[in-house]
């Protein structure tokens, strides 16, 4: 027994490396990464010849191709088409390789987000205000932001997310699966308030979508069934959502007469204007490349925050990842990716939570709790070769343009509701948020309902609640640029927390994993 508790001791974790401890030293911690993660390099390809890792591919090659085409039509429109659908695949592709062999926690995902492309229309905005032509400003707003992101990466700057705590964590995870989950519904609800409307239209709509949802939605959960072998309920499991895919994609293309969305990508490969690829970023004066570090140091704390939690939500300890993280390496290598891509007009991408999470979650094995009913992660397949092979992919799209533009946006909407409501069901904050609507001898079998009372439970939900609305509303104001700070505000917020709950209590609620009953008085009324 002493023997095999010695070698659970000395097995890396996740929470154990202290890659978010400041070393004091230039570059001390990019180094302390590199040095870390080396020796399981290989592995990292090793580790990818399993049979989760092509499902894992299948699933997230869809909804990260989803989310390029989303985030660059979004983008198009607040820039009237200077930057687009192809250029947000084009660097989503070559960022991702880059992300997959270089960086220190290859299962983070990169891509487009929301918060981004609001920076991004706000910039356009600017620019055609003053009369500046926006792709060479944007170009060098991109360049000076990689360099700051340089510079925070040789400083040991991701140190400071040590003090961000699973309480900013949640709120900022929860409120990306929100915006999936609202930006799908909304999508799906827009058929029927046109004029005029068509009926058929939209109605299949609704079925292409919510059929996409559940049935990836009953795929997944198969494995806990006991039906037929277990073999084939795993396969079912891992590739559900790819399945749900394929089978709404075939259902839409047997009723050609039911007009459906297409994907909003164009038949050929090219810049959205026809531009060439490179933009003339000394077109403009000396003063206004100046100028563009100003924007740059916003679009730094909205990318270092959107990267840094984001990896810290896939660093979590329930993930039960073995191979340790690297939060300055990893900033680096996006900081590079800023810097150059902007140099072809291409768009800003970084950590994707959502897809980032749901990446960890189809390369892992799973137990059901017996007390909370709630699934628990036993190991994840950690490897390079996944999201390697599924920007591999998203590259090679370009080159099939007519067939993936077969596939309904319907269906994509269906897998966007999907990816939303499983960030959700993996978060405490919202398991919380059900306990206001359940019995209380149903209460699941958990750390803090054991021992914190219900009313400290709810209140400090609703303190993460009325933050989540606040942060909705800041994003969606004019002043939707500044929501960053108020993510990095979060965290003296979270200190202040101190002054009117016990610290006990904080202690379990905000824990990153359950404490062991042995060591904690009964706080339970």
């Amino acid at each position: 027994m002493s023997t095999k508790r010695s070698n659970a001791q000395r097995a890396p974790q996740a929470h154990e490396v202290g890659s978010l401890d400041y070393t004091g030293r230039l570059g001390g911690g990019l180094r302390e990464d590199v040095r870390r993660k080396l020796p399981s390099y290989v592995s990292d390809f090793k580790d990818g010849l399993h049979s989760k890792v092509p499902a894992s591919v299948s699933f997230l090659f869809f909804a990260c191709l989803a989310n390029a085409i989303a985030f660059g039509g979004l983008t198009s429109v607040m820039t009237h088409g200077e930057v687009g659908v192809v250029e947000m695949i084009v660097v989503t592709a070559i960022g991702g390789i880059l992300f997959a062999l270089l960086s220190a926690q290859p299962l983070t995902l990169l891509g487009g987000t929301g918060p981004i492309v609001i920076f991004t229309g706000l910039l356009y905005t600017m620019c055609q205000h003053f009369g500046l032509p926006f792709l060479p400003v944007y170009a060098w707003v991109g360049v000076w932001s990689g360099i700051l992101m340089l510079v925070l990466a040789v400083t040991d700057a991701s140190a400071l997310m040590k003090f961000f705590t699973r309480f900013v964590d949640e709120i900022f995870a929860v409120l990306v699966a929100v915006i999936f989950i609202v930006e799908a519904a909304r999508s799906v609800v827009s058929p029927f308030t046109v004029s005029p409307r068509n009926d058929a239209t939209a109605l299949m709509t609704v079925v292409l979508a919510l059929g996409t949802f559940l049935l990836a939605r009953a795929f997944k959960t198969f494995l806990q069934t006991s039906y037929l072998q277990r073999g084939f309920r795993e396969f079912v499991a891992d590739f559900g959502p790819a399945i749900a895919i394929a089978l709404m994609t075939l259902f839409a293309l047997a009723l050609p007469e039911v007009e459906v969305q297409d994907v909003a990508i164009p038949d050929h490969f090219g810049t959205t204007t026809g531009r060439s690829w490179l933009v003339d970023m000394f077109s403009v004066p000396v003063w206004l490349v100046v100028a563009c570090l100003g924007p740059a140091i916003l679009v730094t704390v909205l990318l270092f925050l959107d990267q840094n939690i984001t990896t810290r939500l896939v660093n979590s300890p329930s993930h039960a990842l073995r191979k340790g993280d690297g939060y300055h390496l990893d900033l680096a290598v996006v900081g590079v990716i800023t810097a150059v891509c902007s140099v072809f007009g291409l768009p800003w991408i970084v950590a994707a939570t959502v897809h980032s999470l749901n990446h960890v979650k189809s390369l892992a094995t799973t137990q059901k709790d017996d007390d909370s009913g709630a699934e628990r992660i036993l190991a994840v397949r950690e490897n390079r070769v996944s999201p390697l092979a599924i920007h591999i992919l998203i590259g090679a799209s370009v080159f099939m343009l007519p067939l993936i533009k077969k596939i309904p946006m319907e269906v994509l909407f269906g897998l966007f509701l999907f990816m939303g409501f499983a960030t959700l069901n993996g978060t405490d904050f919202y398991a919380r948020l059900k306990l206001w609507l359940t019995d209380r001898n149903l209460y699941p079998d958990t750390h803090y309902v054991r021992h914190v009372p219900w009313k400290v439970i709810r209140l400090f939900t609703l303190v993460q609640l009325l933050c989540l609305v606040v942060l909705w509303i800041l994003k969606s104001s004019p002043a939707g640029i500044l929501f960053p700070l108020f993510i990095a505000m979060l965290v003296p917020l979270r200190l202040l927390l101190n002054r009117w709950f016990q610290p006990q209590h904080l202690a379990l609620l905000d824990a990153e994993e359950e404490t062991d009953d042995a060591s904690m008085g009964d706080f339970r009324p």
